[in-house]
């Protein structure tokens, strides 16, 4: 045991002052990405506290109150159409259970007058605007608005079709590949390796293991965003359908362990951007920010740009 502490402990002690170090100064060992954008305000879904959800009209006002980039998910119809919506199955949207494969753009049917907030319950959005919209349409509209496009489904043909249009309007460094699933991210970038990415679940957890062991300065990051929860959120403005994530204890323990400020500050000075999510009162925006988010994605863009500017003139 004495040989162990007296040849272990000072190399293990080494490598700890290292990490330590590098974690505060990554520009020794890895070059600072720059990215096309660095986005401080980001609209949730297009803002779908303030407008029906993933609507063109969301999309404006989201834009109009100041958001730098919207966040959505896209879908393919049956007859070939990239549409903007979060669910597949149109139930929850429109009262109608279908799924948006099964149908051509023209079939697509309306969304409900009124649309509770996912991670705000209890609240509901309403607008005069309740089409699907079409991904193309918000292209045309917003040409140098970053988007970050989530994939939820493993479906090349949907893959290659938002990569051919993100080509066509020229937007390759300003939209971002999405998703939870590493094969389907790897997937995307396969099909367009251009366009930046976001970690998946599957990477996230590996970055946090490697932050607690203290790898983390040493292994390169091809990803431009960490995209995640604000733990703090769930079973207060959020409910989630899994009973595990519904208990108390569990929550503070994903709390504890993922809301590190020292890692967020690792990220952001690697050009990492730190999105936390869904930030929809005053506390949880303030909250986020103080943690190290580069930026916080948000339902109600409004209730964001007025936190930003009161805390701008604030500084």
């Amino acid at each position: 045991m004495s040989m162990f502490l007296y040849l272990g402990l000072p190399p293990l002690a080494i490598y700890a002052l290292v990490s330590r170090y590098l974690l505060k100064n990554p520009h020794h060992l890895h070059k600072r990405k720059q990215p096309a954008f660095y986005c401080t305000h980001i609209s949730h879904r297009g803002g779908s506290g303030e407008k029906i959800e993933s609507t063109m009209e969301a999309f404006t006002h989201a834009v109009e109150q100041g958001t730098e980039m919207l966040e959505m998910d896209c879908h393919l119809t049956q007859d070939g159409y990239v549409v903007v919506s979060h669910d597949e199955n149109l139930k929850r949207q429109t009262g109608q259970d279908v799924n948006i494969s099964s149908l051509n753009l023209e079939e697509l049917p309306l969304y409900n007058e009124s649309l509770e907030v996912t991670f705000h319950a209890g609240h509901h959005s309403t607008g005069t605007d309740r089409k699907i919209a079409l991904l193309e349409d918000v292209f045309r509209k917003f040409p140098q608005i970053p988007i970050s496009i989530e994939i939820k489904e493993n479906n090349q043909q949907l893959m290659q079709e938002i990569s051919n249009m993100v080509k066509r309007y020229n937007r390759e460094n300003i939209t971002v590949w999405a998703s939870v699933d590493s094969t389907i991210l790897k997937k995307c970038r396969s099909i367009n390796s251009s366009m930046p990415y976001s970690f998946s679940m599957k990477r996230g957890v590996l970055v946090l293991l490697l932050f607690y062991i203290g790898l983390l300065p040493f292994v390169p990051l091809g990803e431009s965003l960490l995209q995640f929860y604000l733990p703090r959120i769930i079973n207060r403005t959020y409910i989630p359908e899994k009973g595990i994530l519904r208990k108390r204890l569990i929550v503070s323990f994903i709390d504890k362990i993922t809301m590190r400020k020292s890692l967020f500050k690792h990220l952001a000075a690697r050009g990492i951007q730190v999105h936390l999510f869904v930030c929809n009162e005053h506390k949880d925006i303030k909250e986020a920010f103080e943690l190290g988010a580069t930026g916080v994605m948000t339902d109600y863009p409004s209730l964001l740009s007025s936190y930003i500017q009161t805390y701008r003139s604030q500084h």
